[in-house]
């Protein structure tokens, strides 16, 4: 480890300070945030669609995927009456981009540890 630190000019352990997180108010927010997670491999030039991302839960949300790794929420639950409404709806949300305001607000608490929402 500190063959790594001294040639990297860093201290402390190997994935310190990686991990971010912020609470979420999902009543409000969540959805937001969920397209911003999902639109980042987008906007980072790396596929051209969100369901292009191996690891996006968007496959499972908008396109009705199975993964034994997601579980929809509440929130989620509510945007239709039926599994296929439900997926609509989704899609339909990545018809608007999440604008830069939101993005920096959504970026500065997820690196404060801040709360989104109120």
């Amino acid at each position: 480890m500190r063959y790594i630190d001294s040639i990297y000019q860093r201290t402390g352990t190997l994935w310190e300070g990686r991990f971010k997180s912020a609470l979420v108010d999902s009543q409000r927010y969540l959805l937001t945030c969920m397209r911003y997670i999902e639109l980042n491999p987008v906007r980072a030039g790396m596929v051209g669609k969100p369901g292009d991302y191996r690891w996006s839960s968007y496959g499972t949300n908008a396109e009705g995927k199975h993964s034994e790794l997601i579980t929809t929420h509440s929130l989620y639950r509510k945007l239709g009456g039926s599994d296929g409404e439900r997926r609509r709806s989704y899609r339909a949300l990545f018809g608007l981009d999440v604008d830069q305001g939101t993005q920096d607000r959504i970026r500065s608490a997820t690196q404060t540890c801040e709360v989104i929402g109120n």
